[in-house]
């Protein structure tokens, strides 16, 4: 019995230890951007809310929260401003191969990733893996606090490391969205926001002037 017991220890540290090998390539490749800027163009679709596009400018640091300066309010949720996913890579935590899904065509390998760390902010994180292309083209992440988000990333070309579009699903009511700072110029609609039932979001980003700095 005893025996038996070291066995499966020994196999479960080494199966814990297993890292998918290709978002370890996507994670290398995506460690290697230093910091980027960027300008925002951002929609926002949801049913008891009309605002229109905004703008803004976008820096990010590797290792640090992005920051984003506008002339007004941007609503961008935590996870959408997270292309990297780095926060996903913050703790440690294991993967599980989940075959593979067609979308449009393209072949993609989808992985789990399980945080083994109880400071990790999300229970389960799907990802959706261009192996070819070497970069994540979808995830879906379910967060502790915050509820489930899924965000689809959109890229120009082959070779483009960072996206050019990023839609971010979210469930509303978990995300608090700050309604009394969404500038002058956006219609709420309250009593449609008040209703039962579950209310999703949509925000739609769109990133060009990228300056990239990379090792």
């Amino acid at each position: 019995m005893i025996r038996f017991l070291l066995l499966f220890l020994c196999a479960s540290s080494l199966y814990a230890q297993e890292i998918d090998a290709d978002l370890l390539a996507i994670k290398s490749r995506m460690d290697a951007v230093e910091a980027f800027t960027a300008d925002i163009e951002l929609n926002v679709d949801v049913s008891f809310i009309n605002m229109p596009t905004k703008h803004a400018k976008m820096k990010y640091v590797k290792g640090k929260r992005a920051e984003f300066e506008s002339d007004d309010f941007v609503m961008i949720p935590k996870r959408g401003l997270d292309f990297s996913l780095q926060q996903l890579f913050e703790y440690p935590f294991i993967t599980v191969d989940r075959g593979e899904e067609t979308k449009n065509g393209i072949a993609y390998k989808v992985i789990n990733v399980i945080p083994t760390d109880k400071r990790a902010d999300f229970s389960i994180a799907t990802l959706y893996l261009d192996t070819q292309r070497v970069r994540i083209v979808e995830s879906e992440i379910n967060t502790k606090k915050n509820g489930t988000y899924n965000l689809e990333f959109y890229f120009e070309n082959d070779d483009m490391l960072l996206p050019e579009m990023v839609n971010v699903n979210f469930e509303i009511e978990r995300v608090k969205i700050p309604l009394n700072y969404m500038g002058k110029d956006t219609s709420i609609d309250r009593k449609q926001m008040k209703e039962d039932g579950v209310k999703t979001g949509k925000i739609m980003l769109k990133m060009t002037n990228y300056n990239l700095e990379t090792l």
